[in-house]
């Protein structure tokens, strides 16, 4: 019990953003000092009730989460070097995303579901950007999508049991994949984001996760390679060809919009793409990018079309009206796997 209070106090803590001093000094209540705080989350010591109800008061969580379950670690997770976010954000992040999955996990195992993903691409090594397409390629064919565009990335990645999370994400988020109890691949995007940049970066952390990359290939470089698999994903090399043709000196703007809109990807992303497969030359894309950073318009690719289509998480949901439907758990039960008010999830559940 105690190791398990220990975990929830300090995850609680990470979730508010709360140094150990800042928690001390919120506890105005009980006098309890920054060393006591951390004897408690390093298990050396055991909050009495008094310390735990004043625990709960001030990181705004109820009392009853200190004994909830604390089964899912979440590893082999790396924020981008070029992050902004502070070091409170990153913990606070990190701690969201594993409880977020925490329950998610549980309502899996409420229903007897159980994941076994398997990597269709592990086996291809990656060093050039050719094993990139052929990975993409292999990809596809196993998981039967074809090469025309992707109607919705996320369901599909639900679909092939990859855990996407969307989060209320402070700006400087540039999303990140990981593990869950080293097994359950898990992706997570901001849901501030446009439908096409989550579509971009939820397949660029994808990257991450299934490419096999070669031992000695920099941290840029392996950037540039889930660039590379994220855009042939959204438009694979044959697809593009048959969009663009094989050489272009000048491609219009009118054409970068219909395919935006067709297949979901951005102008930026579909110009690198261009560059990319040598569709155009490196002068052709440096002229763009100049284009680009003197137009704040076209650089936020406002007025420059937009993808119908929709991009949400929306599998942990389904299953847990599944649930309730079914009886499996209460709507009390479910109310509180979805972090959310009783009142507020009865509103939203109709039954038929």
């Amino acid at each position: 019990m105690k190791e398990l209070i220990s975990k929830r106090i300090k995850s609680a803590r990470l979730l508010a953003r709360m140094s150990l001093r800042e928690l001390s000094d919120a506890m105005k209540d009980t006098a309890v000092s920054h060393n006591a705080i951390q004897k408690y989350e390093n298990a050396e010591m055991m909050p009495d009730s008094k310390v735990l109800l004043s625990l709960s008061n001030a990181l705004g969580v109820k009392a009853d989460y200190f004994f909830m379950p604390y089964n899912v670690e979440v590893s082999k997770i790396e924020f981008r070097k070029s992050s902004k976010l502070s070091i409170k954000d990153i913990g606070a992040l990190k701690e969201e995303v594993r409880d977020t999955v925490s329950r998610y996990l549980e309502l899996e195992n409420y229903l007897d579901i159980s994941s076994s993903f398997q990597n269709p691409i592990a086996e291809i090594n990656i060093q050039t950007d050719e094993d990139v397409e052929k990975a993409v390629n292999q990809l596809l064919s196993d998981w039967q999508v074809g090469i025309n565009a992707l109607p919705n990335v996320i369901d599909l990645l639900e679909d092939k049991e990859i855990k996407v999370v969307e989060i209320d994400a402070p700006e400087g988020f540039d999303g990140f994949s990981g593990w869950a109890n080293t097994n359950i691949p898990l992706i997570v995007i901001s849901k501030n984001y446009s439908v096409e940049r989550k579509r971009f970066t939820s397949l660029h952390e994808l990257g991450h996760l299934l490419l096999n990359f070669h031992p000695k290939l920099s941290h840029k470089d392996i950037e540039k390679f889930c660039h590379r698999f994220a855009g042939a994903m959204l438009i694979p090399e044959r697809t593009f060809y048959r969009e663009f043709g094989k050489n272009r000196n000048i491609i219009s703007i009118n054409e970068l919009i219909a395919v935006k809109e067709t297949y979901g990807v951005s102008i930026q992303a579909i110009m690198a793409r261009a560059k990319a497969l040598g569709v155009i030359n490196e002068a052709t894309y440096k002229s763009f990018c100049i284009k680009v950073n003197q137009n704040p318009d076209l650089k936020m690719e406002k007025g420059y079309g937009e993808y119908p289509g929709k991009e949400n998480s929306y599998r942990f949901k389904q299953l847990l009206y599944r649930a309730v439907s079914m009886e499996t758990i209460s709507m009390s039960k479910a109310a509180n796997l979805a972090n959310q008010k009783l009142a507020a999830f009865r509103d939203e559940y109709i039954e038929i």
